[in-house]
């Protein structure tokens, strides 16, 4: 035993390095320990046969191919060998021996593409254990190597996939690996280059089984979808330096971490399905929140239109959920993060309006009007709030990034609203116009309780700028489609809003739904026309529905067009819209009755401006007379009756040597000299109603109606509107005195009784007369006038007269007193309030000459019913005489 040789413990560690010579001690040792080598188990001397002896040899192919085959031959052993080769590698590492490390995963890495079977999955676990030690090194070598080999095993499919098998060490060693800050540069993008491939390889893995699906669970998204979009950030940061970015080629994509991570975000995405869209956007949401990216947008931009072009076209909601939902959550941030959110969901709703977007979209137009509300209140805090000094500077500041906002919000209403098919379309444009305030009514469903008066005007503008982006583009096939009651009524009744620049946005939106032939840019600037036929100007035959929405509808655009016209804060561009908008009915909905009340409105206005009962400045009444020298220079051309157009010639050569303000061409210059009044002019500069009909009469045309002047009827919009009424109507005024007013405070209205006033109440000759000519005058009326018009006027009358019953009724009907209490409703529920008997207010004789006043305006109102009856049934027989 003292012979014997104590071999070094380094030497022991290499297998087969012993090299004694034959008959020393030495010798005679390693012979015993041969001996027991030989008893070891084969698949370990086959795994230590594949080492060399010097690492820089690599590996011994014989040996391994020995491996292999026993491997394959001897599936049940793979476990064993997985186990034993994990050992020797974790010996290894810890002992920094880099080159065996390499050997062992090169064996393993062959072991695994040669071994398909059953007994592969606890060999796959060893493999995995082996991976995560390299993983865990401090050496970016390592590192790397233990990707590429994992990248290689998640390349394998396997025939059955193992449930209980997890990645949540490799998803938190990957991310981790993508934010390296390693001081060597090219390192660093070595190692997030293979941060961003063990991702990848992690999610080729993991998401082609339905039932193993942890990958998608927010605790891992809230990882990955980071770590990529931070490599994508870093080098667009780097690109925007340098400048624009050129096409890479294959081999700059894999040395490039922002192509690479971009590639594995587009296949994350596109492997989405509906149950686990949404946890792989919210973590864009908090990268973008947290880094600040919202302004400027361009990134998030960037990244939403992949995540829109990446995901399944079905899914295309959810997106655009997720951003309305981020909007809301982010509403009271700065005015440029809102924007630049609305940007993004401009981009998103561009790509999904394309494709279907599902049932979000009321709910993408209620969020954005909701915001736009929301934007003008915080603008209309900000002028309130303002002071002096640096306050204002930062106010106006305020202001003006709130105008991107709500310039950002209209942008993509418009966008959206401009690619939807015509029946959503027509859907949109009744809900937005159901929102816009009208003052006086309760129609619209829009809280501006708080905004104020220039917050309402601020959102009516806003409101109408929307509606004016969806209509632009619009074409239906006829113009009840496009204009219908619902719509209509509530679209004209803003037409006669205090604001001129409302009531421009009003006209534009009607253009836009009536040119049907795209006619409007060739009529855009009021101008003597010399020439119609050289616009070249699209025309079709008018059809049998609009020929029936002008006569259920053509008074109202009538009323509304004249009222415009007679404005006191009308503009040059005001004229130009309502010149536009009696052209347009023209050439898309004018048969020979039409051409009539046009002529007969425009001779209206001509007489308005004349007489001037609205006390008009002299610049409005000078543009009426021009607006009315183009219109009917342009209809005496589209009718093209010779006399006619000789007499508008006539007229308009006769203005341009006398009264040149009275032409468009003169008049909205900025140095124009205006006439001080209309009482020298003579009758040559005017355009004379028998002229016109003649000339027309001899043309065929039914001309009966021109001798009948245009009165536009009355509604309630001339009440709602705070104007006043153009034709007087009978009004029921009722003044109730109470009992205990002094007869001191009351003033007489009667009328002192004298001679002369008895010799005028006897005295009715001239009374006589004035009553003749006034039966005379609606004895004419009712020959001539059209029948829509008599009817329409009989019954704006008759409903004025319910309204005015309507507010007399609730002012003096009440219930009466009583000592049990009257119901009250406070903060939505019913309370009983008690009145004590000696405080109670008995009706007094006043109310009993109410009721009969009352008594007496319904006996009228019977009356004009009757007599409304009697003209129709007249009408109709005198019609039916006529036919015979």
């Amino acid at each position: 035993m003292k012979d014997y040789v104590q071999v070094p413990a380094a030497e022991l560690e290499k297998p087969y390095e012993f090299t004694p010579t034959r008959g020393s001690t030495t010798f005679l040792c390693l012979r015993v320990c041969c001996c027991c080598s030989a008893l070891r188990p084969r698949y370990k001397r086959l795994v230590d046969n594949i080492f060399p002896e010097d690492p820089k040899d690599g590996l011994v192919k014989a040996e391994m191919e020995k491996l292999t085959f026993y491997a394959v031959s001897a599936p049940e052993k793979l476990d064993r060998i997985g186990s034993y080769l994990a050992e020797r590698l974790s010996r290894d590492v810890v002992r920094h021996r880099s080159g065996y490390v390499l050997i062992a995963m090169e064996a393993l890495d062959q072991l695994l593409m040669a071994c398909h079977s059953q007994s592969i999955k606890p060999f796959v676990e060893s493999f995995l254990h082996m991976v995560a030690k390299l993983l865990e090194s401090g050496e970016p070598k390592l590192q790397v190597l233990g990707t590429n080999s994992f990248v290689k095993f998640a390349n394998i499919e396997e025939d059955t996939p193992s449930y209980h098998r997890r990645y949540d060490f490799f998803v938190s060693r990957f991310s981790a690996m993508c934010h390296s800050c390693h001081s060597d540069p090219e390192i660093r993008t070595e190692i997030r280059i293979a941060g961003i491939r063990g991702i990848q390889g992690v999610v080729r893995k993991t998401v082609n089984d339905e039932l193993r699906a942890t990958i998608w669970e927010p605790q891992h998204m809230d990882k990955i979808v980071p770590s990529l979009l931070f490599n994508m950030q870093k080098i667009e940061e780097v690109d925007s330096r340098i400048g624009p970015p050129s096409s890479p080629s294959t081999a700059e994509k894999e040395e490039n971490p922002s192509v690479l991570a971009e590639n594995c975000f587009r296949e994350l995405l596109g492997r989405a399905t509906f149950g686990n869209m949404n946890n792989a956007v919210r973590p864009v949401f908090a990268h973008l929140d947290h880094h600040k990216l919202w302004d400027p947008n361009e990134f998030a931009v960037h990244c939403f239109k992949i995540i829109m072009y990446s995901i399944q076209a079905q899914y295309s909601h959810h997106v655009i959920q997720e951003i309305l939902g981020h909007l809301d959550a982010r509403k009271k941030d700065s005015p440029r993060v809102r924007a630049g959110i609305i940007q993004v969901l401009l981009e998103a709703v561009a790509i999904a309006a394309k494709g279907s977007i599902g049932p979000t979209v009321l709910e993408v137009f209620n969020t954005l009007l909701k915001h736009l509300r929301l934007s003008v209140e915080f603008e209309a805090d900000d002028l309130q709030g303002g002071s002096i000094g640096t306050a204002n500077l930062n106010t106006s500041s305020k202001d003006n990034d709130e105008k991107i906002v709500q310039n950002a919000i209209i942008q993509t209403i418009g966008f959206f609203g401009s690619n939807l098919p015509d029946y959503q379309r027509s859907e949109i444009m009744m809900f937005i116009m159901g929102k816009v305030p009208v003052f006086g009514t309760t129609t619209h469903n829009l809280d501006i309780s708080q905004l104020g008066d220039l917050g309402t005007r601020r959102i009516q503008i806003m409101l109408l700028r929307s509606l004016l982006m969806v209509t632009s583009g619009y074409k239906a096939k006829t113009i009840v489609t496009a204009l219908p009651g619902s719509f209509l009524d509530p679209l004209l009744s803003s037409s006669l809003m205090e604001d001129y620049e409302l009531r421009q946005l009003v006209l534009e939106v009607m253009h836009n739904l009536m040119d049907r032939h795209d006619n409007r840019a060739k009529l855009r600037g009021i101008r003597i026309i010399p020439d119609v036929a050289d616009l070249k100007i699209k025309r079709e035959k008018i059809s049998r529905q609009d020929t029936s929405f002008m006569k259920k509808n053509g008074q109202q655009l009538y009323r509304h067009i004249y009222l415009g016209c007679k404005e006191e804060d009308n503009v040059q561009k005001n004229y130009e819209l309502l010149y536009t908008s009696l052209a347009l009915i023209t050439i898309e909905l004018a048969n020979e009755e039409v051409v009539i009340d046009l002529i007969r409105l425009a001779i209206a206005l001509q007489d308005s401006a004349i007489i001037n009962e609205d006390n008009l400045p002299m610049f409005h009444r000078c543009g009426i007379m021009a607006l009315v020298a183009a219109y009917l220079n342009f209809v005496s051309q589209m009718i093209a009756v010779p006399a006619f157009c000789q007499h508008v010639s006539k007229v308009i050569e006769i203005r341009t040597m006398e009264a040149p303000y009275f032409l468009p061409e003169h008049v909205f210059r900025d140095k124009c000299m205006l006439p001080k009044s209309f009482e020298k002019h003579d009758k040559s500069l005017y355009f004379l109603t028998n002229k016109i009909a003649e000339s027309l009469g001899g043309s065929g045309y039914s001309v009966e109606r021109l001798s009948v002047p245009y009165v536009p009827q009355v509604t309630d919009e001339d009440r709602l509107s705070r104007r006043k009424s153009i034709v007087d109507t009978v009004s029921i005024q009722v003044d109730i005195l109470p009992s205990n007013v002094p007869s001191d405070d009351v003033v007489s209205n009667t009328e002192e009784i004298t001679f002369e006033a008895l010799k005028k109440a006897i005295d009715t000759s001239g009374m006589e007369e004035q009553e003749k000519e006034k039966r005379r005058l609606v004895i004419e009326k009712f020959q001539k006038a059209p029948f829509e018009e008599i009817a329409a006027q009989c019954e704006s009358k008759a409903n004025l007269l319910h309204d005015r019953l309507a507010q007399i009724l609730e002012l003096t009907i009440r219930p009466p007193p009583s000592p049990s209490g009257t119901l009250a409703i406070t903060s939505g529920h019913a309370q009983y309030q008690s009145v004590p008997v000696y405080e109670m207010k008995f009706p007094d004789l006043s109310d009993f000459y109410v009721s009969w006043i009352i008594e007496l305006t319904l006996l009228a109102m019977i009356l004009e019913k009757w007599t409304f009856s009697l003209i129709c049934s007249l009408h109709g027989a005198g019609n039916s005489a006529s036919n015979r």
